[in-house]
């Protein structure tokens, strides 16, 4: 039985509408991946990943690291020679009280020893343990029975507080917490002038 015609008429139709989008989209050009944003989008998040590591590489590099002293080498060679030092100083039985403030510093030195003649220089040192960029160091002047000086340094912190002779012949070590409230006291005393129950002195310091 044959259809109708415009049951098929009908039917091309229906066909030439289906496949007149086919046509209109082979027909339009197709653009490179560069200019369409997508691709963009995911690049940029790796991207910037590796820009911010490039940049703390650099960094790294060029600053330098605060915790780790330079001459940390040189310093552990001249340990021997420091306890040298050091040991004179107990001979000498040198005693120095140290005021130190955020921007001076007064040494006070003296021996039990009678026939000891203060030098009439010595050289101050003072170092922080940890960032070797705030070290200080200065030849002191003998006045008045002192020695003073001028530094410049932070208002709170720990430091090492380092006296020796011009000649370097003897050296003393003690460590000072600012801001100090007081007078800290370098150098050994006997144990026995310490009253009872009080702390003896640690790591050859002392605050009066």
């Amino acid at each position: 039985m044959k259809k109708p015609v415009s049951s098929c008429r009908r039917t091309r139709d229906i066909s030439k509408s289906m496949e007149a989008p086919r046509n209109n989209l082979s027909d339009q050009p197709v653009l490179p991946w560069y200019h369409h944003r997508w691709p963009w989008l995911l690049i940029s998040g790796p991207a910037i990943v590796i820009v911010a590591s490039m940049v703390t590489l650099w960094l790294a590099i060029k600053s330098s690291d605060g915790l780790v002293t330079e001459d940390y080498y040189k310093k552990g060679l001249a340990i021997n020679q420091t306890l040298a030092l050091t040991g004179r100083a107990q001979q000498l039985e040198l005693e120095a009280g140290v005021s130190l403030k955020l921007d001076s510093i007064n040494v006070r030195l003296s021996s039990k020893q009678t026939s000891f003649v203060p030098p009439p220089q010595i050289r101050v040192t003072v170092s922080h343990p940890t960032r070797a960029g705030l070290d200080q160091s200065q030849i002191l002047s003998l006045a008045e029975g002192r020695y003073s000086g001028k530094f410049r340094l932070p208002a709170t912190g720990h430091w090492v507080v380092l006296l020796e002779d011009d000649a370097r012949t003897w050296r003393m070590l003690g460590n000072i917490m600012l801001p100090a409230a007081g007078e800290t006291v370098i150098g050994s005393r006997p144990e026995a002038a310490h009253p009872a129950g009080l702390p003896s002195r640690a790591n050859g310091s002392d605050v009066k």
